[in-house]
């Protein structure tokens, strides 16, 4: 995954796509918020648990063991911030964690902002390695979300899950071909780069087939460009890494 921010003025933020087990052999099921209608970017907009990376976060992935470019750790630690702090996941995380302990940090995360304190309360370590490279976006527009898109397994998914109620009206639970069929019954709305992320991921029915097939592909940075096509603009992505669908009418996009 390339180093540092894909354009001067982007703004580094982390997504986590959270699986768990589909019932009775069924396909995965991924973790969608929806936003709330106010909210600037992707107003009431269904997506996936993220959110930009904080100060506090390349502070903490600075001090931690792992191996990894510090831009790339630093988001995985936001992603495992956001998660808890949105649905009450406690993801990428090593320690003792009951539902609880999930609730009770979940309620010091919002107090306190950032998640070295959590973890140091709770005596927990972030497992950055639990958090696995999908993909990277970033339209090269004006202080845009650079964002990294990683994938996460919850396994059963026998938890408590609730939205936090700030950001997001609601949370569920669907398989990406089930994502797909509510929005094309208007059900949800979905942007451009989750729409594209949920039809690759259609393709992949567990959390394993999903890591195998993202490790087919190079991590480049992908920023939508405009493009004609038999008369019509679409908006674009490359054809190499890994998307079944790489153009669409610029008269459906929504963009956030």
């Amino acid at each position: 995954m390339t180093s540092g921010p894909a354009f001067p003025t982007a703004i580094p933020a982390a997504t986590v796509i959270v699986f768990r087990h589909g019932a009775n052999g069924a396909p995965a099921e991924l973790l969608m918020l929806e936003r709330s209608g106010e909210m600037r970017f992707a107003g009431g907009a269904a997506v996936f648990p993220g959110g930009r990376v904080d100060e506090a976060d390349r502070e903490l992935a600075a001090t931690l063991d792992h191996g990894l470019d510090l831009h790339d750790a630093a988001a995985r630690v936001a992603g495992i911030r956001e998660t808890l702090e949105e649905s009450g996941l406690a993801l990428g995380i090593k320690g003792r964690i009951g539902a609880s302990e999930a609730a009770d940090a979940r309620r010091m995360l919002h107090d306190v902002g950032s998640l070295a304190p959590v973890l140091e309360r709770f005596g927990w370590q972030p497992d950055l390695a639990a958090l696995h490279p999908w993909a990277r976006w970033c339209p090269n527009w004006e202080r845009a979300f650079d964002t990294r898109f990683y994938l996460a397994d919850l396994g059963t998914g026998a938890v408590e899950v609730a939205a936090d109620d700030t950001e997001h009206t609601h949370l569920f639970w669907a398989s990406a071909a089930e994502a797909l069929a509510m929005a094309a019954r208007g059900e949800i709305s979905v942007i451009f780069p989750t729409r594209r992320n949920l039809e690759r991921l259609a393709l992949c029915d567990t959390f394993d087939a999903a890591r195998s097939y993202a490790a087919r592909f190079p991590i480049r940075t992908i920023s939508p460009a405009r493009r004609e096509i038999e008369g019509q603009m679409h908006l674009t992505i490359p054809d190499d890494l890994g998307y079944p669908v790489t153009s669409e009418a610029m008269t459906t996009v929504q963009r956030g």
